[in-house]
């Protein structure tokens, strides 16, 4: 097998993603270049056309809802956040997508709700990155991590 076939079979979009508060998501980190992102999740994406910044869509197929977007500025990862509600994606204290609003409050910790269009975002500014976590009626619909300015509604 070629090195480019070998990388390209190692580099996809995780079946399992995590979100680790304040530091990544899916494997993806804010700050880093994109051809960080390419060498971790592929070169199979699709591009934003109606975004305020360059974004790329990560999904689990062609033409598929499901998966990861990473926003960038300046040729480096300003956002990340999943799309849809991937199966199988979880954050710490076995907080996984399609849980209870409650559940994500008790086991997030402190959150402030910022409402959105049509959903809340319940988000935690630590240090370095602000943590979001994206309720549809009533249940987690999706994480993301943004820079500390950058708003959670998408």
């Amino acid at each position: 097998m070629s090195r480019a076939l070998a990388l390209a079979a190692i580099a996809a979009l995780p079946t399992s993603g995590t979100l680790v508060p304040g530091r990544s998501l899916g494997g993806v980190r804010l700050g880093e270049a994109a051809s960080q992102v390419r060498a971790k999740l592929g070169t199979s994406y699709g591009v934003c056309r109606g975004c305020a910044s360059p974004t790329w869509y990560f999904t689990y197929g062609r033409f598929e809802n499901r998966g990861l977007a990473v926003e960038l500025a300046g040729g480096r990862v300003s956002g990340v956040y999943t799309l849809w509600q991937p199966a199988g994606w979880h954050a710490p204290h076995g907080l996984a997508l399609g849980a209870a609003e409650g559940q994500v409050t008790t086991l997030a910790g402190p959150l402030v709700p910022i409402a959105c269009l049509s959903y809340t975002a319940l988000v935690h500014d630590g240090p370095h990155a602000r943590t979001v976590y994206y309720i549809v009626d009533g249940k987690l619909w999706g994480f993301g991590l943004l820079g500390l300015a950058g708003s959670p509604c998408r």
